[in-house]
């Protein structure tokens, strides 16, 4: 058993987490897909329930779901009828193999000293061009929710500093209010950036 609680958490909740009500963020999807060419190669980086790479998958896009959970790979494989990846973020050692990168609710779980590094990774995997997207939950200090998962909490400014010393070109950053699978009020970021 993982002394991470966050790897914990899901380890022990993959099935009710993967099953659980989730809006689809149907509007971010489009506008990522709509700056890629069908059928463009996305890595989506901490898959989930596979909600998403399900509706990347219907749209025509060559999807290669990956999660860091083994529990959780198994629930997206289910959905999605095709291997998910198991693999951590510090693992992504592709070289300007995919046209985007999905990263949905999943790098928020990176300690912020290794957010660098795994930024660095997700850069060199996109090709010449390539598109970026990531969502994090919004604030000052690294912590904890109620059930144990860490979180690296960035202000959009933060943020925005670590992906521009990055090599990142055209970032946009917006925010909104809304929640997550703890049930709490969060302030979102989603972040889009190109190589």
């Amino acid at each position: 058993m993982s002394t991470d609680p966050t790897a914990s958490f899901y380890t022990d909740n993959a099935a009710s987490y993967a099953a659980r009500e989730r809006q689809l963020p149907r509007q971010r999807l489009d506008a990522f897909l709509a700056a890629l060419p069908a059928p463009a190669a996305i890595l989506e980086l901490g898959c989930g329930g596979g909600q998403d790479a399900a509706y990347m998958l219907s749209r025509g896009f060559d999807v290669t779901p990956t999660d860091g959970s083994a529990e959780l790979a198994r629930e997206a494989e289910k959905r999605l009828g095709r291997p998910v990846r198991v693999m951590r973020f510090e693992a992504l050692d592709a070289t300007e193999i995919f046209d985007g990168i999905w990263a949905e609710a999943s790098l928020l779980h990176v300690p912020r000293s290794a957010l660098p590094d795994i930024f660095d990774r997700i850069l060199r995997a996109l090709k010449t061009g390539g598109i970026f997207h990531a969502s994090f939950k919004a604030g000052e200090a690294e912590g904890h929710d109620k059930f144990g998962r860490y979180y690296n909490y960035p202000s959009a400014s933060w943020l925005r500093d670590m992906l521009s010393t990055g090599g990142w070109k055209n970032i946009t950053m917006t925010e909104a209010d809304g929640g997550g699978f703890d049930g709490e009020p969060t302030r979102w970021l989603y972040v889009a950036a190109h190589k």
